[in-house]
């Protein structure tokens, strides 16, 4: 962690802010709304986020940790075994949980999976209720008398964060609950995430984007190197991207090799947004048989249980 900034004032505060909530509900859009710049990556595709991605917001007098977690849902390998277990742990390390909902799904059974583990937590819990650009107006009180029903929440907030609908009002009530605290990050800083797994994330999101329904949650990306040539401006980044099956490598490439030039194209831009400099990106694709339930690989490939 950071050097902690000693120098803060007496009523500065700060926290740790943990964004729970079934998959799909618009965690990691709404953690980039706040940061204001693009650090978890989104897809219409649930259990996107696979590691939890801490974004740092420094204001005038506080500062907010976000953690953005995977998606509560019911795991079917030794990847989603993981995943949860980051989602859980972060509910006993955090100041506040934010239960994001989705308002256009409603209540379901997901979601009482998910209160029953708040309920066993002292930490305050937001009820967030997000989307709401996609519902009508009337739908919104029943929703709130639902889940008021199951649970008492410090606050109920709706919010779009696609648009940015009472995101500010979200965060001013954030900040009335965190306690007097130091700066942990530099005011300048984003996130705790190094740059190799941000790249890594930017363009395993265009693999996602761009392959739908033919590549599930198979693609894992590895960094093998970032380095400037020279005196050159340009940075050259090369990747491995890295599937189960022989089938999908040929999707991943595609026809003459389209598929992974397209993805190559679009991570580029977010990487060189990112790096502020010009990127040569070179990928290639490699098949690793069943990695999502080899412990080895996991390991291999970032997903390390003693870092949660």
């Amino acid at each position: 962690m950071n050097k902690i900034n000693e120098n803060t004032s007496k009523n500065y505060k700060s926290g740790f802010i943990s964004i729970i909530g079934r998959p799909n509900v618009g965690k990691s859009t709404f953690l980039n709304r706040v940061i204001g710049q693009k650090i978890a990556i989104m897809s219409d595709k649930p259990q996107t986020t696979r590691n939890k991605v801490q974004g740092v917001l420094t204001l005038n007098d506080a500062q907010m940790i976000f953690i953005d977690t995977p998606g509560i849902h019911k795991p079917k390998h030794k990847l989603g075994d993981f995943m949860m277990k980051v989602a859980q742990n972060t509910l006993k390390e955090v100041d506040l949980v934010l239960f994001m909902i989705n308002a256009e799904e409603g209540y379901g059974r997901g979601d009482e999976f998910i209160i029953e583990k708040l309920k066993t937590i002292k930490t305050p819990v937001f009820l967030v209720i997000n989307k709401i650009d996609q519902i009508h107006p009337d739908e919104l009180m029943p929703l709130i008398e639902k889940y008021s029903s199951k649970m008492e929440f410090k606050e109920v907030v709706p919010i779009s964060a696609l648009q940015g609908n009472n995101v500010e009002t979200l965060l001013g009530q954030i900040k009335d609950f965190l306690p007097e605290g130091p700066q942990y990050y530099p005011a300048d800083q984003v996130t705790d995430h190094p740059e190799r797994f941000i790249i890594s994330e930017l363009i395993r999101e265009k693999a996602l984007h761009l392959t739908r329904e033919e590549i599930p949650h198979s693609i894992a990306v590895v960094i093998d190197s970032i380095k400037r040539e020279g005196n050159s401006e340009t940075i050259h980044v090369m990747a491995t991207v890295i599937v189960e099956r022989d089938s999908q490598k040929g999707i991943v490439i595609g026809k003459q090799g389209k598929m992974l030039k397209e993805i190559g194209q679009r991570a580029r831009l977010d990487i060189e947004n990112l790096l502020g400099s010009k990127v040569f990106l070179e990928l290639w694709v490699k098949v690793q048989k069943d990695w999502r339930n080899k412990a080895g690989q996991l390991r291999d490939y970032g997903f390390r249980e003693d870092e949660y």
